[in-house]
């Protein structure tokens, strides 16, 4: 190199030394300068203290007057009539006389984990003492419970962060091509979970949640009946719908039919070791827990008073006689068989833990409920 190009070659690095500096400097300023406005609209309106965020995760049309989905009965029956800007998939909907919050994440694990980060973060919020009921609709094992049931989750586990190969090049002697990250083959005794592979909620305040909501009348119909006498051989499955404790899979994929069925309580047995069984499957759970993991390693929530509720909007296996193709499809074009009365169970089971909370506000904000309460 000669002396003119190694001086031009230093001149450029110089110069993107200097431009990298300023850019710190901007970036340092600017973050500066969004932390001082935020302390000083917190100084200027203290922060709301919320008792109960009620997470939900779509809303089909609007928050009132049409199809309801996850959010619109607690729109309208727990009056969240004041709107709060929020920039993520929906605003949040706040009811300042009761001090219970609305949030709707939008579907997936990606979107509940950002939506609940945003809010947790959030310095309009006081949530170190908030209650937080995540509640919506889910696939329901038909060997424990029929659509409409509502159930309590003590274990929550991811579906997603695995290793996959397809079933049509995975070994013969595998029953699935899914199996444990830093494994070599399927429920290999000494794969170690990654960080939000499994959750366990706080199993007093799950105890103390069921036994407080375990005779709520759910809603049923001659169409439900219906539904559940094409199960024969699910004597669950036609029950009924009713309230139990029954864990949850949170996967991204909507999946359906016998081996995924299989599939997916075996590998809920699998990561907790075989304490948990797979009654509800849902798509966002897992990133919501993530979220309220980390935010309660920095005191602005409290990841004991966490109750996670699903309700059965269709079954994870089709009848008998009926394809999962075949079941899938017309799902996709009628829609949930059971979405109404799942949607009314959420709100029905889930309020009563909300009432109890709201009515007791003073013993509950500084001690957790419990089942022998």
């Amino acid at each position: 190199m000669n002396g003119q190009a190694h001086m031009r070659r230093r001149d450029r690095t110089h110069w993107l030394a200097a431009v990298l500096v300023i850019g710190h400097a901007i970036a340092a300023g600017w973050a500066a300068a969004v932390q001082a406005a935020a302390a000083a609209a917190v100084s200027a309106h203290p922060p709301i203290e919320v008792k109960v965020v009620v997470v939900t995760m779509f809303e089909i049309g609007a928050d009132s007057g049409d199809q309801p989905g996850e959010f619109q009965l607690w729109y309208e029956r727990q009056k969240l009539d004041t709107r709060l800007p929020f920039a993520h998939h929906h605003d949040l909907f706040l009811n300042p006389d009761t001090g219970v919050l609305g949030i709707v994440t939008g579907v997936g694990t990606a979107n509940s984990a950002s939506a609940i980060m945003e809010l947790g973060l959030d310095p309009r919020f006081d949530l170190t003492h908030a209650y937080w009921i995540v509640t919506g609709i889910a696939g329901v094992d038909p060997e424990d419970a029929s659509i409409g049931s509502a159930a309590w989750s003590r274990y929550v586990v991811d579906g997603d962060l695995a290793y996959e190969i397809d079933a049509r090049e995975m070994p013969r002697d595998w029953s699935t091509g899914i199996f444990a990250l830093d494994s070599d083959r399927p429920y290999d005794p000494d794969a170690k979970p990654e960080e939000g592979q499994v959750f366990e909620l706080n199993r007093p305040l799950v105890d103390w949640a069921f036994n407080l909501t375990r005779n709520v009348p759910l809603e049923d119909s001659a169409a439900m009946q219906k539904i559940r006498a094409r199960y024969k051989g699910y004597p669950n499955a036609r029950r009924p719908p009713f309230v139990l404790e029954g864990d949850n899979l949170a996967a991204m994929r909507f999946w359906q039919g016998r081996r995924m069925n299989d599939w997916a309580n075996r590998w809920v047995r699998f990561w907790t070791h075989g304490r948990g069984n797979m009654v509800m499957s849902e798509q966002e759970d897992s990133g919501t827990l993530l979220s309220l993991g980390y935010l309660g390693r920095t005191g602005r929530v409290d990841n004991r008073r966490v109750l996670v509720l699903r309700t059965g909007s269709d079954f994870t296996i089709p009848p008998p006689g009926v394809s999962a193709a075949r079941s899938l499809a017309i799902e996709n074009k009628n829609g949930y068989a059971g979405l109404g009365p799942a949607v009314e169970a959420a709100y029905r089971v889930g309020a009563r833990v909300v009432e109890e909370i709201l009515a007791n506000w003073p013993r509950y904000r500084e001690r957790l409920p419990t089942a022998a309460q």
